[in-house]
């Protein structure tokens, strides 16, 4: 399967397994990872085959959109997830992204978030588009407010512990 998206500096395509087990790996143990979005638990390269399984192919699968790989468009280097979530308890897709630490302060995430964006509209006809984040997750809500997206209150996800910021695409 070729790009999905393609921007000036990145190319997203779906994770397949057999090709993307180290990224993921790599991605889920990160500091920033783990202390942004959460400890999905995954410690070996089986764990990322069986993330990559269980997340983003069933959510291709059940929803036509999830979480793609984002890649440098020059070297294919992997750099990071990018895409839309169906979540329990929000009425709308919401755009999530994680990019390595390597990766950081170079504009990837608010590229990728923007071009998600366009995406969700242009080519699944979705209007509105959310967002959740830690509430200290500052770097998180600038890109969000970057892209087009509003703080519009805090929210409690079912079977989560904390609140999370709310963010959405509506006027």
């Amino acid at each position: 399967m070729g790009n999905l998206i393609e921007t000036e500096r990145l190319v997203f395509a779906e994770l397949r397994v057999g090709e993307d087990e180290a990224f993921i790996l790599e991605l889920l143990n990160s500091p920033g990872f783990i202390d942004n979005i959460g400890d999905r638990g995954v410690r070996d390269l089986e764990g990322a085959r069986r993330y990559i399984l269980d997340g983003p192919a069933a959510s291709y699968a059940q929803n036509g959109y999830g979480l793609w790989r984002v890649a440098q468009r020059g070297d294919g280097a992997s750099v990071g997830l990018c895409g839309l979530v169906k979540r329990e308890g929000l009425e709308a897709p919401d755009v999530g992204y994680a990019f390595l630490e390597s990766a950081w302060g170079q504009g990837y995430a608010a590229e990728a978030a923007a071009a998600t964006l366009d995406h969700a509209r242009r080519v699944l006809g979705l209007e509105l588009i959310l967002a959740i984040t830690k509430p200290g997750n500052t770097a998180s809500m600038r890109v969000l407010e970057k892209i087009g997206l509003r703080f519009e209150k805090m929210i409690r996800l079912p079977g989560a512990t904390e609140d999370s910021t709310y963010f959405t695409t509506a006027p």
